[in-house]
């Protein structure tokens, strides 16, 4: 069992709030189920964490065993345009005006989709419409 996880859920750790224990505890029972994984754009928004340097992000994921896949290749980038243009259409269908939602969120969606088996996120509602078939923790 593959996990990936959002940038959100690793936010919440480092930010103590109060989320946090029960986070601790769903990261730790994925763990105990199979590899951690987060993709490349999650690990650049983790480097615009507060005081984030890429030494403690590198420290932290090796100590909690958390693999970064830095490869993303086109099926998720596929994945994600298509996911993403849907969207859109429905914003603009709906009269919603323009996407409003990060593109990062499809890139980390389709990634998840494609190559885990499941996403842990913050935010499902994000992923719900977008993903129906993405499971979620």
């Amino acid at each position: 069992m593959r996990t990936a996880i959002d940038t959100n859920i690793i936010s919440a750790l480092w930010s103590g709030s109060a989320p946090s224990a029960q986070v601790a505890s769903l990261l730790t029972r994925a763990a105990d189920e199979g590899a951690l994984v987060i993709c490349a754009p999650v690990y650049v928004e983790l480097m615009a964490y507060p005081n984030a340097t890429g030494a403690y992000l590198d420290h932290f994921l090796a100590s909690t065993r958390v693999e970064v896949d830095f490869v993303i290749d086109e099926p998720v980038w596929r994945e994600a345009a298509q996911r993403f243009a849907n969207y859109a259409h429905r914003r603009r269908k709906s009269g919603g005006g323009e996407a409003k939602q990060l593109l990062v969120d499809f890139i980390i969606g389709a990634h998840a989709f494609l190559h885990t088996d499941r996403l842990f996120t913050l935010d499902p509602h994000r992923f719900t419409k977008d993903f129906p078939k993405l499971r979620l923790i």
